[in-house]
This record gives structure tokens, sequence and C-alpha cells, in this order.
């Protein structure tokens, strides 16, 4: 299977090491912003053959295309991608919160006669919470724990001084919607339960710059018609970007080698 994957940072980087244990996947083009030396050698190691572009070839038409770069990545390539007829997995979840994106996806879906998957990323229990929407959900709460200086480039620096915090901090509380809109980087698992349950304007969101953790938290409540859901995630960040949950990494690759018809769970 080809597949094309977009992005530049520490998620490209841990996909593509993980990907050598799949021979059955070749990675063909990598689509980045900007092509460096020290890029092009790392891509060189870890996908031979592999094409550094700027942004898909016209002519090319891998059987999948993996975005791992971030919410403008969607528009600028996830999109047209979709339109031309190529199958997409999508990470940045949180790129659906501005509005109308989700419904551009679809649409470019329908029109290519394709398909586009949202990965779960760095949370579980997303096919018990879609579940329970069918039965009627009352409320979904998602509590989001990370380290302070994980926080770090975020409006969370002018609320707190992150590297001096000794308590709990909540930096952020309101919907799905507002928290994936103002941390892109850091509130994917808010827009992707929110997807799977009450939608982007009716999940509550709270958000911590937490000392006493040394992980990334997720905490998720949820009550209805079906009774009651409560799961507690506690994943290990990436080394490369604390920003991250390792656990992205690994759905995403799931997503991909699932493809390959080698796994069925």
């Amino acid at each position: 299977m080809q597949i094309a994957l977009i992005g530049c940072g520490a998620i490209r980087h841990s996909v593509l090491t993980l990907l050598q244990q799949h021979p059955s996947v070749q990675t063909q083009w990598v689509v980045v912003p900007r092509i460096t030396t020290e890029l092009q050698h790392t891509v060189e190691e870890l996908a031979p053959g592999a094409q550094l572009v700027h942004t898909l070839p016209q002519d090319a038409h891998p059987d999948l295309l993996v975005e791992c770069a971030g919410h403008s990545a969607i528009a600028q390539h996830v999109l047209p991608a979709l339109q031309r007829g190529i199958a997409c997995v999508v990470a940045s979840i949180g790129a659906l919160s501005a509005p109308g994106m989700a419904q551009a996806l679809e649409a470019a879906a329908a029109a290519g006669s394709t398909q586009v998957q949202l990965v779960s990323g760095a949370i579980g229990g997303m096919d018990a919470l879609s579940a329970a929407k069918l039965g009627g959900l009352e409320q979904v709460v998602y509590t989001g724990r990370k380290p302070p200086l994980a926080w770090t480039g975020t409006p969370a620096e002018s609320l707190c001084d992150l590297a001096n915090l000794h308590e709990a901090v909540c930096i952020f509380e309101g919907s799905a919607r507002e928290a994936a809109q103002r941390y892109p980087k850091n509130a994917n698992v808010a827009a992707t339960v929110a997807l799977a349950g009450l939608g982007l304007d009716h999940t509550m969101v709270r958000l911590f710059a937490d000392p006493a953790v040394h992980t990334n938290v997720h905490h998720i409540q949820a009550q209805g018609a079906f009774g009651s859901l409560e799961l507690t995630l506690s994943g290990q960040p990436l080394a490369a970007n604390p920003k991250t949950s390792a656990l992205t990494v690994y759905s995403v690759v799931r997503a991909i080698v699932q493809r390959t018809g080698t796994w069925v769970m």
C-alpha cells in the first residue's frame, strides 16, 4: 500500500519510525511546508525512496493520504485529495471546530467517492460514546491535565507562570469548540470526544496545567439514557513534543496498517 504523509514534526517522525516494522506499507510522498537538508536526511533514513514535496503532485494517487501536520493542512491538502478520490486519515480533529469544516470534509469525500477517517488519537472509548449518543446523551464533560510546560506557547502563558506552578490551575473552561480553537495543538482530544458525543458546542471542557502530573491525563464523564460512563487515560507524552501523547502516533499507525487488511480490530 502506498501512502502520502503530511507533516514535518514529531508525529510524522514517530509514524515513519513505526511504519518501518510494516513492509506492506510504503511511504511514497512526504508533504512538508519547507524542505531542509536535515529533513531530507531523516526521510531518506526512515522512508527510503520517498519524495519530499510541498504539495501532493497532480499525477500522484496514493492509496491513502495521512494528515498529522496541524489544522491548516486540512484545507490545504486533505480537502483537495478527497475531491481527487484519495482516501484520507485525519489526526488533527480540532480543525473540525472551524465553522463548516466538518461539512466541507463530508462534501469533498462525497465528491471524490471516497472516505475520510478521523482517528481517536490520544483517547479511547469513542465507540461507547458514539453508541450512547444513539440512545440519548444528556451530558459529556472532558477534563484534560498536562504538565505545566506542555502548555508553553499557548494562551495559558498569559494566565499563570507555567514554570513555577505549585498547584493545578484551570487554564480553560468552556465548550469543545472554543477549546479546540484556543488550544489547537493541545485540545484535539476535546474535539474528538465532542464529535463522538454531544457535538462541539454542547460538550463541556476543562483544561488544567497541573504540576502534580507527569503524563497527559484525559478524563471523560458522560451520562444519559444508556447509564453513565467514566474513563481516565494517562498517556505518556511524545519525548520530542510534550503537547502530544504517544498514543496519538499509535492510533495513526493502526489506522494505516488496518488498511492493508492484516489487522481486523
